[in-house]
C-alpha cells in the first residue's frame, strides 16, 4: 500500500496538456519495479490521446480521468462511448480503458466510479471493460499467467487489479484466451497426421481455384482496403465486433507494417477476389521491453537489433469471408503459415491469441498442435 493513502483523494477529468501528459506517463511510475510490463512507445502514446490524430474519436466521445493524493497522480482511467459499437449492436454501453492504479481499493473504486458517473450522465445502460478503446485494441483485465511478459499488442497488468474491480460490483462478461505453442525440431513429426490433412485440405482448395499470396507491402493502401473488407465481413457475428472505419484499419496496419514479415501476412483469393487473410506477426514487445519506451537517442538502433533476435511471434488473426468457409480456405492459408515458419528457422514459440472462450472450434484446433493455455484475460462489466 502507497505512502500516500492517508491523504485526501481527488479525482479530475483531463483537461490540459499536462494532466495528458501525466496520464499517459503514470504507468512508468507505477510499474518501475515490474521486470514484466512492456513500456509503450511515448510518440504512439501521444498519438493515442491525440483526437486529431487517432481516427477513434471520429465515432466516438472519450473522457480521461485521474486520481491525486497528495498533489500527485495515483490512478487513471478513460471512459469512452463507441457510437459504431452503439449502433452495430443496439446497446447504449459505455467503455472503459487504460485503467491503471495504486493497490488501493479506495482509489481504484473511486476510478471506476468517475467513469461510471460519466456513463451514467450519457444515458449508457452498462459500463464494460477494460477496452483500450474497443476491441479492436487491448483489450482485457489479464487475471491468469503473470509469469512472463505479454505477447505484442496484448495488456498486462498487476495481480491485483481484478479484486479491485469485482470489489467495486464488476462481473464477468467475457474471458479472452491466449495459447502458447512452443516451435522445435520436432514440430512436424509431432504434428504428423495434422500436417499431412491439412496438406491434403489446402489442395483440395487450390483444385478449387483458391490460392494464396503474401501481402504486396509495396502496394499497401490498395491491400488495406481488400484486408478491411473480409475484417469487417469475417468478424461481423463475432461477440465484441466493432467495424473499422478505412482510416482506423489503415491506421492499424500501419503499426503492424513496420514488423510484419511478408511470409507470414497472407491473402486468400478466387479468382481475384480476396476471400481471407491470415496474419502471424513476430512479438515485438521482446525487443521493446528494455527500451521502457523510449526510442532517441539510441534507442532505435537498440529496437532495430533487438527485432532480428526475436523468437517469438503471435497468430494475431485468421478471417475468412462467410459464404467462402468450410471450403478448405483456412486449410489453405495455415498450412503456408506453418511451411513459412518453420522455413524461417528463428521462431521458438507462437501465441494464439485472443481467443473467445466459447470458440471451441479454435480452441480444440490450438490443443491438437500442442499448444497450452498461457494467459486469460478477462472483460468485465457493470449495469449502470
Amino acid at each position: 500500500m502507497s505512502s500516500l493513502n492517508n491523504s485526501p483523494l481527488e479525482i479530475r477529468a483531463v483537461r490540459t496538456t499536462e494532466q495528458q501528459r501525466q496520464f499517459i506517463r503514470l504507468p512508468w511510475q507505477l510499474y518501475r519495479h515490474d521486470q514484466n510490463w512492456v513500456a509503450p512507445l511515448l510518440s504512439q502514446e501521444r498519438e493515442r490521446f491525440d483526437p486529431k490524430r487517432n481516427p477513434f474519436y471520429q465515432h466516438a466521445e472519450v473522457q480521461l480521468f485521474l486520481a491525486y493524493q497528495a498533489g500527485q497522480p495515483v490512478g487513471r482511467i478513460s471512459a469512452q462511448i463507441d457510437h459504431d459499437h452503439n449502433e452495430f449492436w443496439d446497446e447504449q454501453t459505455a467503455f472503459f480503458g487504460f485503467f491503471e492504479t495504486l493497490d488501493d481499493q479506495v482509489v481504484g473504486q473511486a476510478l471506476l466510479g468517475a467513469a461510471a458517473d460519466w456513463g451514467r450522465a450519457a444515458d449508457m445502460k452498462a459500463l464494460r471493460g477494460p477496452f483500450n478503446f474497443n476491441t479492436n485494441g487491448e483489450c482485457g483485465l489479464l487475471v491468469e499467467g503473470f509469469s512472463r511478459p505479454p505477447c505484442v499488442m496484448m495488456t498486462y497488468n498487476p495481480s491485483y487489479y481484478p479484486e479491485l474491480l469485482e470489489s467495486a460490483g464488476f462481473t464477468k462478461i467475457k474471458d479472452l484466451l491466449a495459447y502458447r505453442l512452443q516451435i522445435d525440431e520436432n514440430f512436424l513429426a509431432k504434428n504428423e497426421k495434422l500436417v499431412v490433412r491439412l496438406r491434403a485440405l489446402a489442395r483440395r482448395a487450390e483444385r478449387r481455384g483458391f490460392k494464396v499470396r503474401q501481402i504486396n507491402l509495396h502496394d499497401f493502401s490498395t491491400e488495406v482496403t481488400r484486408l478491411r473488407q473480409i475484417y469487417n465481413a469475417a468478424w461481423e457475428r463475432n461477440w465484441g465486433f466493432v467495424p473499422m472505419s478505412e482510416a482506423e484499419f489503415l491506421a492499424q496496419g500501419k503499426e503492424l507494417k513496420q514488423i510484419a514479415i511478408p511470409e507470414l501476412a497472407l491473402i486468400a483469393e478466387l479468382d481475384a477476389e480476396p476471400v481471407g487473410f491470415g496474419l502471424v506477426i513476430p512479438d515485438a514487445y521482446q525487443a521493446l521491453l528494455p527500451l521502457r519506451g523510449r526510442l532517441f537517442p539510441w534507442g532505435i538502433f537498440r529496437l532495430l537489433r533487438g527485432m532480428r533476435r526475436v523468437d517469438g511471434l503471435r497468430f494475431i488473426t485468421l478471417g475468412i469471408k462467410g459464404g467462402y468457409r468450410l471450403r478448405g480456405v483456412d486449410a489453405l492459408i495455415y498450412s503456408q503459415l506453418i511451411e513459412a515458419t518453420l522455413a524461417l528457422h528463428r521462431f521458438r514459440s507462437c501465441e494464439f491469441s485472443w481467443l473467445l472462450e466459447d470458440n471451441e472450434l479454435i480452441i480444440r484446433a490450438c490443443k491438437m498442435v500442442g499448444s497450452r493455455l498461457d494467459k486469460t484475460y478477462r472483460i468485465y462489466e457493470k449495469k449502470l
